[in-house]
């Protein structure tokens, strides 16, 4: 529901938007789409090896028919394809980690007022461990498999040697930016429990010996090395202005003259600061899991990347369809030439490197 409410009508319409989506949930919940596999099934059979009943299975497939995430044909049910493999735990293109991550967020919504009231993420008093910090990473790689290699294809990387996927998580973009540039080496900077993951993922990988990893608390830790790109991508969201501003600064250090800071965000685009409602809605989730978080405008993130010391701010278009956010992606540059044209004037990467 994104188009403006200015009637009673609208209003029920939006609040009962619940429904649906509380069908798929039961349906990943009691694991519907493995039980069916590749056969089709009638009720009876199939409430018999979910071990529901009949009367509420019926009513629970129907709605998965009528929206064509399974398939009716007589008494049977086959799954569509989307739930023969990415919601079948039994194919290979399951996306389970994401799948769990959506299942966890309905009780965690439900809780919203508990964070509207204190100003705290629901379990603040709850530590992040290593276990957490997996799941979330491999729900962060199922999320951005198809997208990622979609936006690496319209990021221009042909003159840059070296990417750091700063917060990279599982190094789904850093391997998708290292299959598209050929003379690419990319690091992926996180948390140990990120950094396992992308190296996991990363062994399928042709590209892999062009990855390295650097596990490091970049919130409180200078980054080291130098680069000619770095690729912050869903990060800026989790912190404070006051906690982007630090990490822009320490970016803008680890740059190299004329190296280039690309954010791929959840951006506000309009004066008011309400648009996309996508975006607005994305700082709910800010408010229930981060202490400081938020979704930003184009403008403050501009601001902020000033104050760090950039220059050249731009918005990247990309095309309609291929986004991961609307409008959701900006560029800055430190101050001087592109690397590229540093080679060209000095003819030497050694004192490039020594800076």
């Amino acid at each position: 529901m994104t188009r403006r409410i200015t009637t009673f009508d609208e209003f029920r319409e939006a609040v009962s938007a619940y429904r649906l989506p509380r069908v798929l949930l039961v349906a990943l919940e009691l694991d519907l789409f493995t039980a069916v596999g590749d056969r089709a099934w009638t009720i009876p059979d199939l409430a018999k090896e979910l071990k529901v009943s009949e009367r509420g299975l019926s009513i629970v497939c129907r709605n998965l028919a009528a929206v064509g995430v399974l398939r009716k044909k007589g008494d049977g049910y086959r799954n569509s394809r989307l739930g023969a493999t990415a919601l079948n735990a039994d194919h290979h293109a399951y996306r389970g980690g994401y799948l769990n991550l959506i299942k966890s967020h309905w009780g965690d919504w439900i809780r919203l007022l508990e964070s509207v009231r204190s100003g705290l993420p629901i379990d603040h008093d709850v530590p992040d461990g290593p276990d957490y910090r997996r799941q979330f990473t491999w729900a962060m790689h199922h999320r951005t498999l198809e997208i990622a290699p979609a936006i690496a294809a319209q990021i221009p990387l042909a003159d840059s040697k070296t990417l750091l996927d700063l917060g990279g998580g599982p190094g789904t973009y850093a391997m998708a930016f290292l299959a598209k540039h050929s003379m690419l080496r990319a690091t992926v900077c996180d948390r140990e429990a990120a950094i396992d993951v992308a190296k996991e993922i990363a062994a399928t990988h042709k590209a892999r010996r062009r990855l390295s990893y650097l596990p490091l608390d970049f919130c409180t830790e200078t980054i080291p090395g130098t680069y000619d790109v770095i690729w912050y991508s869903n990060v800026l969201h989790i912190y404070s202005p006051e906690e982007n501003l630090a990490i822009f600064r320490r970016a803008q250090a680890a740059l190299r003259p004329g190296g280039r800071f690309i954010i791929q965000d959840a951006f506000l685009r309009d004066r008011e600061g309400l648009y996309p409602v996508e975006a607005s809605l994305f700082a709910v989730s800010m408010l229930l899991f981060t202490r400081g978080g938020n979704t930003y405008s184009v403008l403050e993130t501009a601001r902020w990347l000033k104050e760090a010391g950039f220059v050249r701010v731009k918005q990247v278009p990309l095309k309609k369809g291929t986004e991961d956010w609307e409008g959701g992606i900006l560029e800055a540059s430190v101050p001087g030439p592109h690397p590229k044209t540093t080679v060209r004037r000095t003819g030497s990467s050694r004192n490039r490197k020594a800076r």
